[in-house]
């Protein structure tokens, strides 16, 4: 019987990773993790902000942004029961920014949603069906546009009145044509695809092309502008509030709170720079936000 050989083979060990792949394998990883943080940080801090406006009142009892006690007045900040002091009518500085931050969402969201519907509909009307109804809404569009913004936005608020449903209508004035210009260039590209061509050619309607095929592939692009719009509104706002024209006081929002402490600058800047912090915040996520689903979408 043959005596079994014992086995000479040995495993070879791989090759070492060299440095250029260490560096570049580190490289992707620190990349990616660039990516993700510029998402979610200003996602988390936007998230933040809207617990805070419209959950946490709810969870806790926060004293009405209106109405307050003149033996509070003019607390300064981390005062036992008002972590941001009071102003000088003992109104708590923290609860005119958590329901302020209400009116200005409220605000900005509904001004964006009407931009969104009417423009939106303007906007794909022209782009797709062209001919001479392009031209005719294109020029409407250049004609709104062509007003400065924000003295259109006083006009018709003065015309108006001061209250919040009037600065809505106001600031939609703004908002329609930026949308319907947004909406007739994507659907202008959107047109030209292989995918719109071969829906004619089987006979569907134009409208069911529109809302099946044409508004799902131009909707990230859009959901990206309307991150920078909002951010948009809400400084057209707190501007509108601050001449007088906007939400006026008792009812806060962050522009009234900013006109109201103005007189307040040189002895207790808080008033002022407390809110101007929180918008300065808010737009930046918004815009930071909206760069990165721009980049992550591909959206150009």
């Amino acid at each position: 019987m043959a005596a079994q050989l014992p086995d000479m083979t040995t495993t070879v060990p791989p090759p070492p990773p060299s440095l250029p792949s260490l560096v570049s394998s580190r490289r992707l990883r620190w990349q990616k993790t660039a990516r993700a943080l510029r998402l979610w940080v200003p996602a988390g801090i936007l998230i933040l902000l809207l617990f805070l406006c419209f959950v946490w009142p709810y969870l806790y009892t926060i004293p009405p942004g209106n109405a307050g006690s003149i033996l509070e007045s003019s607390l300064p900040p981390f005062s036992p029961g008002h972590w941001l002091g009071t102003d000088a009518n003992g109104v708590d500085i923290f609860s005119m920014l958590v329901y302020g931050g209400q009116t200005s969402f409220e605000i900005s969201l509904a001004v964006t949603a009407v931009g969104m519907i009417i423009g939106g509909i303007i906007g794909m009307t022209a782009g797709y069906f062209g001919g001479w109804v392009d031209p005719v809404l294109s020029r409407v569009i250049d004609i709104l546009i062509a007003f400065p913004a924000l003295v259109l936005v006083l006009a018709v608020a003065e015309v108006l009145g001061p209250s919040e449903m009037h600065l809505i209508w106001a600031l939609s004035f703004f908002s329609v044509p930026v949308f319907a210009r947004v909406f007739r260039a994507s659907t202008l590209v959107a047109r030209q695809q292989p995918f719109i061509t071969a829906a004619r050619l089987t006979g569907t309607s134009n409208w069911k092309i529109i809302l099946k095929h044409v508004l799902p592939n131009i909707i990230p692009g859009i959901i990206t502008f309307s991150l920078l719009g909002i951010g948009i509104v809400v400084i057209l706002e707190g501007a509108v509030d601050f001449l007088g024209l906007g939400i006026q006081i008792p009812q806060p929002s962050w522009g009234a709170m900013i006109a109201k402490g103005q007189n307040l600058l040189t002895a207790e800047p808080q008033y002022v720079l407390i809110p101007s912090i929180v918008l300065l915040i808010f737009v930046m996520s918004l815009n930071l936000l909206g760069d990165a689903l721009r980049e992550r979408w591909g959206v150009r």
